[in-house]
């Protein structure tokens, strides 16, 4: 199963276990999605960047703050789940395609991949060029997120 799909109106999962949310055959993109569906209550604001094609910060690799003088850059599949829930969206997501957003607010093109070197190996171009999060690079997830 490669396309991960969930109707906007599926009840939000509450009993997984760690190991089924995110080893599961979704690879955690169902959970970041309802997590994405729960900031846009919680957090309004980020819902309304989204809805208007803008790809806000979050702690998944993908979101921009600012335009950076290399145009491009890839992003998570995860974040990309996160952004459909933020928007109230149904999940579809291709596990084995690469989506292209341009962000409308700073112009930046984030292709969205699941080949994880891609954004991994330009984390160090954008520390260098000052793309930071709260102080500190903004590689994706911290470690403790996924335990709170």
């Amino acid at each position: 199963m490669t396309m991960i799909r969930r109707s906007i109106d599926t009840p939000i999962r509450t009993d997984l276990d760690w190991h089924t949310t995110w080893k599961g055959e979704d690879k955690g993109l169902i959970k970041c999605w309802e997590v994405g569906r729960q900031l846009a209550q919680s957090k309004p604001e980020l819902a309304e960047a989204a809805g208007r094609d803008e790809l806000p910060v979050t702690n998944w690799k993908g979101g921009v703050s600012r335009t950076l003088k290399k145009l491009d850059k890839y992003g998570a599949l995860k974040y990309l789940a996160q952004w459909q829930g933020l928007r109230g969206e149904d999940l579809a997501v291709d596990l084995a395609r690469e989506v292209t957003i341009t962000c409308s607010k700073t112009g930046m093109v984030v292709t969205f991949t699941p080949d994880v070197s891609k954004f991994l190996d330009q984390t160090t171009e954008d520390a260098a060029e000052g793309d930071e999060q709260d102080g500190r690079s903004a590689p994706g997830i911290s470690e403790q997120s996924l335990f709170s």
